[in-house]
């Protein structure tokens, strides 16, 4: 009897899970939001499956973010590197939006406004979108 044949896909099993991520990533090819949560133990295959994601939309602008013990003291530190290769559109927010980043960002001074930061995010992420899904 031959040897079982070895797979390089890190997603063995997965099928209806990359089937979601199809299902998304084709629903934002045509301008609908939808979302997915990925959660569990490590090792599992979260990574895997977004990096399946990330090569499932060509085109689209892919944003990472990531966390540490560290940056725990931080405020909006994962916000910002979000934000960070977008910035560039930071001029085309209303000033109420640009000014909450920039001082959430520690740009400019002032006391971040959590509602106001989070409406700015977003126009900050519709903004680019407009450039590049």
């Amino acid at each position: 009897m031959p040897a079982p044949a070895l797979t390089t896909d890190p997603l063995v099993g997965r099928h209806g899970l990359k089937q979601r991520v199809d299902e998304l990533t084709g629903a934002a090819r045509t301008g609908q939001g939808r979302a997915l949560v990925l959660e569990g133990e490590a090792g599992i295959g979260k990574s895997a499956l977004l990096e399946y994601a990330r090569n499932a939309a060509p085109g689209f602008r892919v944003v990472r973010t990531s966390g540490s013990e560290f940056e725990q003291e931080l405020p909006y530190s994962a916000l910002h590197q979000l934000c960070v290769p977008m910035l560039k559109h930071l001029d085309e927010l209303p000033d109420r939006h640009r000014d909450a980043l920039r001082v959430a960002f520690g740009l400019a001074e002032g006391t971040p406004d959590p509602f106001l930061i989070g409406l700015a995010a977003l126009g900050l992420v519709t903004a680019a979108a407009r450039e590049r899904p």
